[in-house]
């Protein structure tokens, strides 16, 4: 069947708008829970964390009487970062793990992520069969076997532990002044509690959410109050994270913006060089620059490149027994660590670097030279496809010859967003504005 509440990473879309409604809600919570508990006898439990929307509060219900209505036992976390419900879902032995968060998205968005009982979120085949439960409607429990529902209060505290146990015992960020923004989402607490017990100075931002203020104007999406606030400060590093906590941007002191990129480079070269790189192979997607590949093949190492989203990234990097990935918006996944992009983490492994070596971040958050890259995005009518469109085909064509050998094009439709993106690469400049300005014309045009 066709996937329609599915896209890329779950189910999103603007609250109290089909298809995130509370009606909606309980309805995928009770296809979920018979999907995972099937007829096998037992406990069947799923844990479920949320960031600092508003209407957290609405599908976290709606979920766990969708879910408890088929037999499942809800454990609530409360706002988590999405890594930390990827970590629990095994640790308690569940069988699924939900995360309540549209992400970077502003606030009046949300949605609902799924993780598999062994942390990793689940594949295409299961979201679809999971969706045509939904369309098909579930068989309830007996009245006996209704689940029931109970808070976990300490969930971020197991998260902030297991956080901490990927930095080397022997690191102290003592003297070390960081500047972290949590973009008043999921890790408002846990980030700045994590910074300070490893025994750094800390300059918190975006830690006072109001249910309406995630992603606005701060965290990995808007850095620049943090870029500020580094060079003000004379901070060491500026480490920004987005609404889920789950993808992170960094800042060195000079006010620079590093991203999942550059930080991608550094690790997978350290990584190498202790042979810690399984395979020689970094996994990232084809948003990834280009000089970060000429990087890696010039030191014998290779990339891998997959489609969109981090889970496509996680999968290609099972299949292949890789572990190391992400992506240039700043998921960063290890998988020796985590089952999923971990902002807080990712920062952490850039800070151990820092103390390691004794060189300031500007000094390692310039690892490649990225080839001039440029994206744009056309906001659609919904219902349209704009990319199908005669006149935006016949210009894609002309600019991928115009590009040639010199630089690469690539057109998406956006898997969270009515949004086309439309980026391309090329050393040469003004050819770069010149090929996507001429595409978002003929996009705006069909939108």
């Amino acid at each position: 069947m066709g996937r329609e509440l599915f896209g890329t990473d779950g189910v999103r879309g603007r609250a109290n708008s089909y298809p995130m409604t509370a009606e909606t809600a309980l309805a995928i919570g009770a296809a979920a829970g018979r999907y995972f508990r099937r007829d096998t006898a037992g406990v069947h439990r799923v844990v479920i964390g949320k960031d600092t929307r508003r209407s957290g509060y609405m599908f976290e219900t709606a979920l766990t009487a969708g879910l408890t209505s088929t037999g499942m036992s809800v454990l609530l976390l409360g706002p988590v970062p999405t890594p930390a419900v990827g970590s629990m879902t095994p640790s308690m032995r569940a069988d699924l793990g939900i995360m309540i968060s549209a992400s970077h998205n502003p606030a009046e968005d949300n949605g609902i992520k799924f993780f598999g009982p062994d942390g990793f979120k689940l594949s295409d085949a299961a979201e679809a069969e999971i969706e045509a439960l939904v369309a098909s409607g579930v068989d309830l429990a007996p009245a006996s076997e209704i689940g029931r529902a109970r808070r976990i209060d300490d969930g971020r505290f197991r998260y902030q532990e297991r956080v901490k146990s990927t930095v080397p015992s022997g690191i102290r960020l003592d003297g070390m002044k960081v500047v972290i923004d949590c973009a008043n989402g999921a890790a408002y607490r846990t980030a700045p509690d994590v910074l300070w017990e490893l025994g750094a100075e800390v300059i918190p931002l975006g830690v006072t959410p109001d249910g309406f203020n995630i992603n606005r104007d701060c965290g990995s999406t808007s850095p620049r109050v943090a870029r500020e606030t580094v060079v003000a400060h004379g901070a060491d590093l500026g480490i920004c994270l987005d609404g889920d906590a789950d993808r992170v941007l960094l800042i060195d002191e000079t006010g620079t913006v590093a991203d999942g990129d550059q930080l991608m480079a550094l690790m997978a070269t350290r990584w190498a060089e202790e042979d810690r790189l399984r395979g020689g192979t970094l996994v990232a997607t084809v948003m990834s620059n280009l000089g970060l590949e000429r990087h890696l093949t010039d030191r014998g190492l290779k990339l891998e490149r997959t489609g969109v989203g981090d889970r496509y990234v996680v999968e290609a990097m099972r299949r292949g027994g890789w572990n190391l990935g992400g992506e240039q918006s700043g998921h960063i996944v290890m998988t020796d660590y985590a089952t999923t992009g971990d902002g807080l983490m990712a920062g952490l492994q850039f800070l151990t670097e820092m103390v390691r070596t004794g060189q300031p971040a500007s000094a390692l958050a310039r690892t490649f030279e990225p080839v001039p890259q440029l994206l744009k995005n056309v906001r659609y009518t919904p219902g349209r496809a704009p990319l199908d469109a005669a006149t935006v085909q016949e210009t894609i064509r002309a600019a991928e010859a115009q590009m040639g050998a010199r630089g690469r094009v690539l057109i998406r439709k956006s898997g969270t967003e009515p949004l086309i993106r439309v980026m391309a690469e090329c050393e040469d400049e003004g050819l770069l504005s010149q090929v996507v300005d001429g595409i978002v014309a003929e996009v705006e045009a069909a939108a």
